[in-house]
């Protein structure tokens, strides 16, 4: 079975739509959720763009493959697809954007900050919920947890950095 994040985002929503959608059901008829994704896509593009600017353009890095992810020169990387297998459960998300922080010490590894964008002044439950999925198929991917992730949503790209014990039970 494959889980994607917009599975996970359905069953946050309702069961129900969760399952008709991971049954392929068609779906539609209800403006508002399309509307608030074009919103989501709008912001998450002018962000990243904001982003990129603050960063030396060989840093920078798109849709660099998830094999990748590990030894990397770049600072930022932006529309990283991800997968992680557990037992018989594909997980998939797309990561908005993911930092790169240089390790504490020698011989570590570097740390990474998945980031995930939401247009709302005040962000919902679920983009925390949402930032903690992409964590967990993140850290599985890797093989090693996560630290931190960040939320920047708003007029004022306000940004919200959440320590990983915070969004899930590690398994």
């Amino acid at each position: 079975m494959k889980i994607t994040v917009e599975i996970f985002h359905a069953y946050l929503k309702c069961p129900t739509k969760c399952w008709l959608r991971a049954k392929g059901e068609p779906f539609g008829g209800n403006i508002f959720p399309e509307w608030v994704k074009v919103r989501n896509d709008s912001y998450r593009t002018t962000e990243t763009k904001r982003l990129i600017a603050d960063v030396p353009d060989n840093k920078v890095a798109c849709s660099p493959g998830a094999e990748k992810i590990k030894g990397v020169k770049w600072r930022l990387a932006y529309s990283v697809a991800v997968k992680a297998k557990i037992d018989s459960c594909v997980l998939e998300t797309e990561l908005h954007a993911i930092e790169r922080l240089l390790a504490m010490s020698q011989g570590r590894p570097a740390d990474f900050v998945p980031i995930r964008f939401a247009f709302a002044n005040k962000f919902a439950s679920d983009d925390k919920l949402l930032l903690g999925f992409d964590v967990f198929v993140m850290s599985k991917s890797l093989g090693r947890e996560v630290g931190t992730g960040k939320i920047i949503h708003g007029d004022k790209s306000t940004a919200l950095t959440a320590k990983t014990s915070t969004l899930w039970v590690s398994s």
